[in-house]
């Protein structure tokens, strides 16, 4: 039920070709899964490659309101201690990238928790180890 919740939820809303259906369905999707009660769910969504696909495809929207909002979904993904490989694998060959983005990546006005968030994400993205032993 809960797999096709989300995946409902990621193409109708959140994949939609609606500016605000997407904006307000990225900062629904945030507090639904930051919200405690949530964790089980939140660690499920964050685990998955579809969900982070579409993350991070949301973190390139010319809106910097749908960035900003997506970036709180997204940093969950980076901060899962039990990240699957496939998850570290993705955000490993997309860290150049990725890096370039949060370096010009910036609010409008001055947040320090913003900020403090953003270098956590950037410093957890540096020191990705492959957990493939090849």
């Amino acid at each position: 039920m809960e797999y096709y919740f989300f995946a409902e939820f990621n193409s109708r809303l959140l994949e939609s070709s609606n500016y605000i259906t997407r904006r307000q369905a990225v900062k629904l999707l945030g507090d639904m899964l930051l919200d405690r009660s949530n964790s089980g769910v939140m660690m499920r969504y964050v685990s998955s490659v579809d969900n982070l696909r579409i993350l991070m495809n949301l973190l390139r929207e010319s809106s910097k309101n749908i960035q900003l909002e997506a970036f709180h979904v997204f940093k969950l993904f980076v901060a899962n201690q039990s990240k699957p490989s496939e998850i570290v694998g993705i955000l490993i060959a997309n860290r150049s990238k990725l890096l370039r983005f949060f370096a010009d990546f910036k609010t409008d006005k001055e947040d320090e928790q913003f900020e403090a968030d953003k270098a956590q994400v950037v410093n957890e993205i540096v020191g990705l180890q492959s957990t493939d032993h090849q």
